[in-house]
């Protein structure tokens, strides 16, 4: 089993930047990839960013493209989010995810039900 805990939230003014951090802890070993997602009130849950944990590979969505760079550390137990030119429509609690299967034909690693563990959130506000 994975535990998973966010740090790094806050409030900034449009155009700041936040860097958040994820730490990963219990059976680590088992996570190919992790997420970083944001629910907006009101909103659906959103993917952001995702890493390959081996690799390192990242995917960012395209409304972040840019702006946001995941990455992780050299343990691969901590993952972290650097958001530049942040902007008030990207307020939103931030979670992270751990997905433990490979991503085979048909995975979509930027949709929620994709991953096993989350952890409890961090808050992002944007004010202009």
């Amino acid at each position: 089993q994975v535990q998973l805990g966010e740090s790094g939230g806050g409030s900034v003014l449009a155009g700041g930047s936040l860097r958040l951090s994820c730490a990963a802890s219990g059976y680590t070993d088992s996570i190919n990839y992790m997420g970083w997602f944001r629910q907006a009130p009101g909103k659906e849950r959103e993917g952001v960013a995702v890493i390959h944990i081996q690799s390192g590979n990242s995917l960012s969505d395209d409304s972040v493209e840019g702006r946001f760079t995941i990455s992780q550390d050299n343990t691969k137990r901590t993952v972290y989010l650097q958001m530049n030119s942040l902007q008030p429509e990207d307020t939103a609690m931030y979670y992270c995810a751990a997905r433990t299967k490979n991503c085979a034909e048909g995975c979509r690693l930027f949709y929620p039900y994709e991953y096993d563990s989350w952890g409890p959130g961090t808050q992002v506000t944007v004010s202009s």
